[in-house]
């Protein structure tokens, strides 16, 4: 697992950069980049369990099964992924799901010039680097877009 790093700069105070990122609604739109559907299921509070799903082909839930590792309000948020969800069933102990549990989301928050500079940093597999790769950067044009309406 290696880790891929991204980053943007938002015109906006980093209160507005984090509500954007995290509510359910504006959560919905920056994501679908991934798969149009994305949503969570859970709480952003630290030590909380969280779903991040969206439908198969046949409409049953798939996503990850994770938790909050940490969450510094307006500052820093980290998402340890511990399994995966399929057909709607929750997994964290299959091989598929060892495979790359645990992994690691963290977000950070900086103040700069007037903004707020978003840094993501994701533990990856090889297998789907270059999927990822193309896809980040579109989803933090797309909530830079919404944070600055």
């Amino acid at each position: 697992m290696e880790k891929l790093r991204f980053s943007i700069f938002i015109n906006a105070p980093r209160e507005k950069v984090w509500e954007t990122m995290l509510n359910e609604d504006t959560y919905r739109e920056w994501t679908k980049v991934f798969d149009p559907g994305s949503h969570y299921e859970g709480s952003w509070d630290e030590g909380s369990k969280i779903l991040f799903l969206g439908p198969s082909k046949d409409g049953m839930e798939q996503g990850m099964v994770s938790r909050i590792k940490e969450n510094r309000l307006h500052e820093f948020i980290s998402i340890e992924h511990l399994g995966i969800v399929k057909d709607g069933v929750e997994d964290t102990t299959s091989e598929a799901a060892k495979k790359w549990a645990p992994a690691y989301e963290n977000y950070a928050f900086v103040e700069k010039d007037g903004g707020t500079e978003l840094s993501v940093e994701i533990d990856m597999e090889e297998e789907n680097k270059k999927m990822f790769e193309e896809m980040w950067p579109k989803a933090l044009q797309i909530l830079k877009e919404i944070t600055e309406r």
